[in-house]
């Protein structure tokens, strides 16, 4: 008489149990302060697992071409306090320093965020080169200073997003999302130092605002899709150290805030009513999104 069988070997005739799927991972670069924080919060309240950068790691720390406040002071925010906020609220998160300016620093933390987690499901291409030169008049641009720029925001988001193409389409897809801005569609109203952009910084958004498109058109097929996203005017600690206090744009156009926009960038890659924003020729207005669909944030 053959051997009773056991629950194990129910298990057996019955196949694999299938393991729960992780949840997803987003690459914020940029995520101590302002759009870069309030995305990876809103990332980590909807159940994501977050890997912030940033080159910031403790509160008041000095960098060479480092936008200040007006009173010469360091912006406020951290690595530190951005994962500190992520931890509090029981979101997994990994936190790496990052560099901009620095391809290896680019490299070593793409490298770190590929060995915790294995993949890498939307990359948010947030980091920005801030400095003041960026936003200088023409008579007062220099060459290195015009070359510090378009390095910040158009080689090193471009080399990440390389970086994270292969991995994407290996996983069977992912999102890249490009944080540009108007000042790379539009000319100023009025002269940079009267509260509007310089060239360098309108050229360099310019410039990424084409990285989303050849994404899509190359990418595409493999499951990969990639989005421009303009933020508005955001009321975040740059935009006051580069505006001023009650700055002309700001009176002009009003400010949203970072919560309300991270939100908009959630609701573009969970919505499937988001897929068809990818194929659109220009950037996405991302207070638009806020209002059009009710994203508090």
């Amino acid at each position: 008489m053959p051997p009773p069988t056991t629950a194990a070997d129910h298990r057996c005739l019955e196949g694999p149990t299938e393991l729960p799927t992780p949840p997803k991972v987003v690459l914020v670069t940029g995520a101590s302060r302002g759009i870069g924080r309030a995305a990876a919060e809103a990332f980590g309240r909807a159940g994501w697992r977050a890997a912030i950068t940033a080159r910031t790691l403790e509160e008041g720390q000095q960098h060479q071409h480092q936008l200040r406040r007006p009173d010469g002071a360091a912006l406020a925010g951290s690595l530190a306090a951005t994962q500190a906020a992520l931890q509090a609220m029981g979101a997994e998160v990994f936190a790496h320093p990052m560099d901009l300016m620095d391809a290896a620093s680019l490299d070593r933390a793409f490298d770190a965020v590929l060995a915790r987690f294995g993949r890498i499901d939307v990359l948010l291409n947030n980091a920005v080169y801030q400095d003041r030169e960026s936003n200088a008049l023409l008579r007062d641009l220099t060459d290195d200073a015009l070359q510090r720029t378009l390095w910040g925001n158009v080689t090193a988001p471009f080399h990440i997003a390389r970086r994270a193409l292969p991995t994407m389409v290996a996983q069977g897809g992912g999102q890249v999302v490009n944080v540009v801005s108007g000042a790379g569609r539009s000319d100023p109203p009025v002269p940079a130092d009267q509260g509007a952009w310089g060239f360098a910084y309108g050229a360099s958004k310019a410039a990424l605002a084409r990285l989303a498109g050849c994404i899509n058109v190359e990418y595409g097929a493999q499951g990969v899709r990639a989005f421009s996203v303009n933020p508005g005017l955001v009321s975040t600690e740059a935009v006051t150290a580069t505006l001023g206090d009650g700055g002309l744009l700001e009176r002009r156009y009003g400010a949203m805030a970072p919560p309300a926009i991270a939100a908009a960038l959630l609701w573009l890659v969970t919505d499937e009513r988001a897929r068809e924003l990818s194929r659109s020729a220009t950037m996405i207005d991302l207070q638009d999104l806020v209002r059009e669909h009710g994203l508090a944030g």
